[in-house]
């Protein structure tokens, strides 16, 4: 009855809040995160069943075979060598979690001893024997991806397909290309998969990737030269033997390869022009149009009538055999000079039967001669000389005699055939023979030609 009477008394004093076990104010309502308390005092025989239970988890782990466990005062420390650095916070973890722990002295270290029964010689020994155990499995995972890969070689070697469903050969190449090599990626993929090395292969795609930028960068004009070789193919600007000028280079075109451009200049030399240089330069074809026009300059005198002398260059050139008569020839006064105005004859030729240079060398001096047999002044530039007694080293008259003046010698009379000529005018096909030979060749052939004669120029 005392008992109770002493419990009854001591509830009376206690406050209400506390009775119930409410918060106060002085205490928080909620703990972020729980402390671990220590308690002031430790059973007889707690460090050693610490010991034991942590010696019996890490026995029954090889990793930890070496390692010693220690305890005293609730403190584990830990010694000796485990086989990968990782299980090295993996036993503090573990010894950690077992009740009365005050703390872990880590001491361990990894095994770097190369002895017969060290960590990494049995892991090593592990890997072989795990790979030998996988050799059917990789057998059967390679035997797929050649299989996969052997497919796609087949789809890839249809080349009539291809060559029928593409524009040209070259597109149906890098299309077979394509075909080979994305079916040879997924039959990697599938084998890598087959063996659980999925990982392997996000590495190996990833340093593919970082090579291929690498390169791109390093292979940049070569890329360019590449993909300018596709697009000329398919737009094809030009024939092969065509006259054309790319830039300031003039040639007929020899071929166009999946590199360069190649043409044989007008002195029979071979030039080549990378694709991605002619893929943005100014291309010039003077074969496309048959018809081309020629023009030359002349001057007559100022006080000649130049309309006159327009009109008599223009008859001229319209006698002119080799001279189209549509569109007709014509003849312009482009300037005032010093001494002459200049009039620029313009004709055209049909450059399949008629040499553009041959015409325009022909058509000057007949207009030349027109206009001189007319009547017409051709002056040239006059320049009036001042000569200084004082600076001349030879003393020389005052007065210029009228027979030192003398008029100018009387021009030789032009005979009938010098007004005419019988030249031959048609056109000059040399290079264009050299071009047919080269491209005739039996070596040639090694050097595939891109343009292709069925398709439209653009």
């Amino acid at each position: 009855m005392r008992l109770l009477a002493a419990l009854l008394a001591l509830l009376w004093a206690m406050p209400l809040a506390a009775q119930l076990d409410l918060p106060t104010e002085a205490e928080p309502t909620a703990s972020p995160t729980p402390v671990q308390t220590i308690a002031a005092t430790q059973d007889a025989g707690d460090d050693r069943r610490i010991a034991e239970r942590i010696d019996g988890i890490f026995a029954e782990l090889p990793a930890f075979a070496a390692v010693e466990v220690e305890v005293q005062e609730g403190v584990v420390s830990l010694a000796g060598t485990v086989p990968k650095a990782e299980d090295i916070a993996r036993a503090e973890a573990i010894a950690n979690r077992v009740a009365g722990v005050v703390t872990v002295e880590n001491g361990l270290e990894r095994d770097l001893t190369l002895s017969a029964d060290s960590a990494g010689i049995t892991s090593l020994a592990e890997r072989w024997s795990n790979f030998v155990r996988m050799l059917p499995l990789i057998a059967a995972a390679l035997g797929v991806w050649l299989a996969i890969a052997a497919i796609g070689y087949l789809i890839a070697g249809l080349g009539r397909v291809w060559n029928r469903l593409a524009p040209n050969g070259f597109l149906a190449e890098l299309v077979a290309s394509a075909i080979r090599f994305g079916f040879t990626i997924i039959g990697l993929v599938i084998a890598l998969d087959m063996i659980g090395a999925t990982a392997l292969l996000g590495a190996v795609l990833g340093g593919a990737g970082l090579i291929g930028i690498a390169l791109g960068f390093a292979m940049r004009d070569t890329i360019e030269n590449y993909v300018a070789s596709l697009l000329l193919s398919l737009r094809q600007p030009f024939r092969a033997n065509d006259w054309v000028q790319i830039d300031t280079y003039e040639g007929r075109v020899i071929r166009l390869t999946s590199r360069a451009t190649v043409l044989m200049t007008l002195d029979g030399n071979h030039l080549r022009i990378p694709n991605g240089q002619v893929f943005k330069a100014v291309i010039l074809n003077f074969t496309r149009n048959p018809q081309r026009r020629f023009h030359f300059d002349l001057g007559v005198d100022a006080d000649d009538d130049a309309r006159a002398a327009r009109q008599l260059g223009r008859d001229t050139m319209a006698g002119l055999d080799f001279v189209l008569p549509d569109p007709p020839p014509e003849a312009r006064i482009i300037e005032v000079g010093d001494s002459n105005v200049v009039i620029r004859f313009l004709g055209w030729v049909d450059q399949r039967e008629t040499d553009w240079w041959k015409a325009q060398s022909e058509a000057i001096p007949a207009v030349k001669t027109a206009l001189e047999d007319a009547g017409f002044g051709l002056p040239e530039p006059i320049y009036r000389l001042r000569f200084d007694p004082r600076s001349a080293s030879v003393p020389f008259a005052a007065e210029v005699t009228t027979e030192a003046q003398g008029a100018p010698a009387p021009r030789p009379a032009r005979s009938a055939a010098a007004s005419q000529s019988d030249e031959d005018v048609r056109p000059v096909d040399e290079i264009a023979a050299m071009v047919e030979e080269e491209r005739s060749r039996p070596g040639s052939e090694q050097e595939k030609d891109l343009l292709d004669h069925s398709r439209p120029v653009e």
